[in-house]
């Protein structure tokens, strides 16, 4: 069964409906990126799958006993609050040392333990956040926007760090992103979001959908080259995900509903799969 589904979700703030419709499900081993500008429903959706946030419609479906890893949009440290590292991870549940060391070094940042949080740069303080967020042996990491600030260089350098805890663990990932060029190329599929999901695909798919291009307009053709991968393959890897993405992923949402949006009127279907114990229902 999916690590975790969306089931016809929409999410309201007040009277604005902000998300609608929307069906996705993720995978043991999988790494999805969702894409869309500011706006668009993205940190919504996010909060939603992570129980942060009520659906008003819907029902988000969790594994019995899944384990999330989160990385939040942005952490705000006191620069006059003293505040290490080491004392940051034990932030707010206790953790031993063994656990704190070996989520750092797993990220790259087994140095930095007695440095101070406010000293980190950008890189360095995402690193850290993920260390943070993998402690708990996370079965999927669910990241909102974690490389803003970051230049190219350590954008790829992150999304490289990312790919090998997969790789490892078979730990999937949920990547959120405002920006063209994050779409990584260990990404499986991509998802772009503007209140509802308008494409679904791998990244080169998503690049030459029609509905990307009235989102983003036709010059970002090239945008997603730094990151392309060429995945023709299926992912029946051990990661318990079998099925292949060299293909464009047209779904018929539960509620049988149309994104058409004027662009080629592409349709979204999900195969509701079977209902687990613990789910999260909107009225």
């Amino acid at each position: 069964m999916h690590l975790i589904e969306a089931r016809g979700i929409e999410i309201r703030h007040g009277s604005q409906t902000v998300l609608s419709g929307v069906d996705m499900a993720i995978d043991r081993g999988e790494i999805v990126t969702v894409l869309g500008p500011n706006g668009s429903g993205k940190s919504s959706l996010v909060r939603a799958l992570v129980g942060a946030m009520p659906v008003a419609r819907g029902r988000i479906i969790r594994r019995d006993g899944l384990r999330i890893g989160y990385v939040p949009q942005r952490i705000l440290i006191d620069p006059v609050l003293p505040l290490t590292v080491r004392r940051f991870l034990s932030l707010p549940d206790r953790v031993s040392d063994d656990a704190a060391t070996d989520a750092l070094d797993r990220t790259g940042v087994g140095d930095l333990r007695s440095r101070q949080m406010s000293d980190l740069s950008g890189g360095q303080l995402q690193r850290v956040l993920l260390a943070r967020a993998l402690i708990g042996r996370p079965d999927i990491l669910i990241l909102d926007e974690p490389t803003q600030g970051l230049d190219q260089l350590g954008e790829a350098a992150f999304y490289r760090l990312l790919e090998d805890l997969r790789s490892a663990s078979g730990t999937a990932v949920l990547l959120v992103s405002h920006d063209l060029h994050v779409v990584m190329s260990a990404s499986d599929r991509v998802i772009c979001l503007n209140g509802h999901i308008c494409c679904e695909g791998t990244p080169q798919i998503v690049s030459e959908a029609p509905e990307y291009r009235a989102l983003f307009g036709t010059g970002t053709a090239g945008t997603l080259a730094l990151y392309r991968h060429d995945h023709n393959h299926s992912h029946d890897d051990g990661h318990g995900h079998g099925h292949s993405h060299d293909h464009t992923h047209s779904h018929d949402h539960a509620n049988g509903h149309d994104h058409a949006d004027g662009n080629a009127g592409h349709r979204h279907t999900h195969a509701a799969g079977r209902v687990p114990a613990k789910e999260d229902a909107g009225t």
